[in-house]
């Protein structure tokens, strides 16, 4: 009796028909989109990958120009000093009293710790600005990929 209600119940169960053109349709469908989907993904990184070349370049050129200022500021101040002790030398060669050697000592030490001073902020200065300007393009990228998370 017990298979009879299995054979009554196989004969009403419906099985679902395979449609190969509507599968073909849905595969090429989801095809596209995949397509799509990696076009856009390869857009995204090249766009990416160009922005962030142009921000090193500009980075890397305002390295170069900070570095080249940094140096001729260096030049500039070593002779600036050196001049400053050849002056001091020939003035103590042409002293006429042990007074006037103390005096004139004196003078360029006090002279010498004053330069020092103003050469060392000099510095300071030259090397905030120049950190300002190298950093400048690699914040603006990064506000930029914080501003573009924050949009996605």
């Amino acid at each position: 009796m017990e298979m009879a209600k299995t054979a009554e119940r196989i004969d009403t169960v419906e099985f679902p028909t395979f449609d190969a053109s509507k599968a073909t349709e849905q595969l090429r469908t989801f095809a596209e989109k995949g397509v799509e989907q990696s076009k856009e993904a390869y857009a995204k990184m090249k766009t990416g990958a160009d922005e962030a070349q142009k921000v090193l370049e500009t980075t890397f050129d305002a390295v170069k120009s900070a570095g080249s200022e940094f140096s001729m500021k260096t030049i500039a101040t070593l002779r600036a000093n050196t001049d400053a002790g050849f002056n001091h030398l020939e003035a103590l060669v042409a002293a006429k009293s042990l007074s006037e050697v103390l005096e004139l000592q004196t003078a360029f030490v006090r002279k010498g710790f004053e330069s020092a001073v103003e050469q060392t902020k000099d510095f300071q200065a030259s090397a905030q600005k120049a950190a300002e300007e190298v950093s400048k393009p690699l914040k603006g990228a990064f506000e930029k990929a914080v501003k573009d998370l924050k949009v996605a």
